[in-house]
């Protein structure tokens, strides 16, 4: 069996090969911290460039006035509407309020301030 820590090197902060990145003025880092929970792991000097821990995944944030397209994001979490209420006191607007869906996910969307959809889930298991 190939050791993992050798197929992570390339990797920065050895986890997830394929990562989000995502822009947005320097709140957007609190937005995300307060959201989700989210353990800052990196930052440059200028705090310009932070790599976030999101449970088992990671997340790159490019911070400041630049501007960027807004991309969209889905997030897994332990209670959708808790994160969801969250979100909304630090200041993203609702896209859909969390709902059951037909495929096992209970899910809603915000937007943060600069334009990202945040959809967030919980899997509701095979019942």
């Amino acid at each position: 069996m190939a050791d993992h820590g050798a197929m992570t090197r390339h990797i920065r902060n050895g986890m997830g090969a394929v990562r989000p990145y995502v822009y947005g003025p320097p709140q957007l880092l609190d937005f995300v911290q307060r959201t989700f929970g989210a353990e800052v792991v990196e930052r440059s000097a200028d705090g310009s460039e932070v790599e976030l821990r999101l449970g088992d995944s990671m997340i790159s944030l490019s911070l400041g006035e630049r501007a960027g397209a807004g991309g969209t994001i889905q997030v897994y979490v332990e209670d959708v509407d808790a994160t969801y209420a969250r979100a909304l006191e630090t200041g993203a607007t609702a896209i859909a309020a969390p709902e059951d869906k037909p495929y096992r996910n209970r899910a809603g969307g915000v937007r943060d301030v600069s334009g990202n959809s945040w959809w967030i889930a919980t899997y509701l298991g095979n019942a």
